[in-house]
């Protein structure tokens, strides 16, 4: 039986893995997150789980080599994490690339609705038996133009949603499709134009702040920033500008560029050093949920199953079939991993 290492377990994790397992695997959880100081404790192992907040940087890299291990499974679809080239040749890296889109587009629009309807101030206020009305008036999205930046499976679950409610769609995406009912535009047009501007692109280069301090100028002042994807797409102290001069309604956010330290732990009873994050959390018309738009039973159970599924393909008897999810800095570098995965002939390398 194969042994793996699971690394930043929480209890949910364990739980569904537990469940999906049936005795394939023995897996040994661990709490603390993968890097270069937890990597050794891999001797002996076969594989290993991680998640986005783990560190695969080349000293890990090295680490894991070192003791054996051969395959890292990322149970998410992201892997800004992972130094992909210097895994080359060493280390396959295979991802969970979609799990339940519908949960994440969800989780986008209940941040919306929270924002503009004012739900989580009224509810605060009624528990303290407070009925009042006063401040809490939102809008009609209804006929309002939502910008969706990144029209993959997650930006187009956002835009059938958003077209329930009988919004005007814009999209922007370097890879334009054509989809019924929607106006794609260049990013200048969507920033000007839009209401709502809802955030489902992948990390790059390319996108790092792609909201940043001139990105904001040329929105309308009023405007709903949504943000479910990677916190770096917005320049954080942009986005405390903005906010503050008026430009931006309302922030929903479930990432933040510099959560990797925070998010998914308690700190209620520690002093948070990032002032920007605080101040962000102190704004009346900002909410912050903690990287948990994925996190609905379907997309639990999906995350296991597939990846299980990839840890199968790469422990099969057959060494040099295609590992269906697997992820290198060539396919990276080709921009959509999904063509270089069809091109395949066999494993990265």
């Amino acid at each position: 039986m194969k042994r793996l290492a699971f690394f930043d377990t929480k209890p949910y994790d364990k739980a569904v893995f537990e469940k999906l397992n049936n005795g394939r695997y023995d897996i040994v959880y661990f709490e603390g997150k993968l890097n270069a100081r937890t990597a050794a404790v891999t001797r002996g192992f076969d594989a290993v789980c991680a998640f986005v907040h783990d560190t695969l940087d080349k000293e890990t890299i090295d680490i894991l080599e070192a003791e054996g291990i051969k395959v890292a499974a990322m149970r998410c679809a992201g892997y800004q994490n992972v130094d992909l080239e210097a895994a080359f040749g060493r280390l396959h890296v295979l991802r969970v690339p979609a799990y339940s889109p519908y949960a994440v587009a969800e989780h986008a629009i209940a941040l919306l609705q929270t924002l503009n309807r004012k739900i989580h101030k009224a509810y605060i206020r009624t528990r303290d038996f407070n009925f009042s009305l006063q401040g809490l008036t939102g809008i009609d999205l209804h006929g309002k133009t939502v910008g969706v930046i990144g029209t993959g499976k997650i930006g187009r679950c956002f835009i059938a949603i958003a077209k329930g409610f009988g919004m005007n769609v814009l999209a922007y995406d370097p890879f334009p499709q054509e989809l019924d009912g929607v106006k794609n535009v260049s990013l200048d047009e969507l920033l000007s134009s839009s209401d709502v501007i809802s955030l489902h692109c992948p990390l790059t280069k390319d996108t790092n702040h792609i909201l940043d301090k001139e990105a904001f100028a040329k929105m309308k002042k009023g405007v709903f920033i949504i943000n479910t994807s990677r916190g770096a797409l917005i320049e954080s102290t942009a986005l405390l500008d903005a906010l503050n001069n008026g430009t931006v309604r309302g922030a929903g956010l479930d990432v933040y560029e510099e959560e990797a330290d925070l998010f998914y732990e308690d700190f209620s009873n520690s002093i948070i050093k990032d002032d920007v994050l605080s101040l962000l959390v102190s704004k009346p018309n900002v909410i912050i949920t903690s990287h948990q738009a994925f996190l609905t039973e379907e997309a639990l159970n999906a995350i296991a199953e597939t990846t299980f599924s990839n840890l199968d393909e790469f422990f099969s008897s057959d060494a040099e079939s295609v590992l269906t999810n697997e992820i290198c800095y060539r396919c990276d570098k080709e921009k959509v991993a999904a063509k270089c995965v069809e091109n395949r002939k066999g494993r990265c390398f």
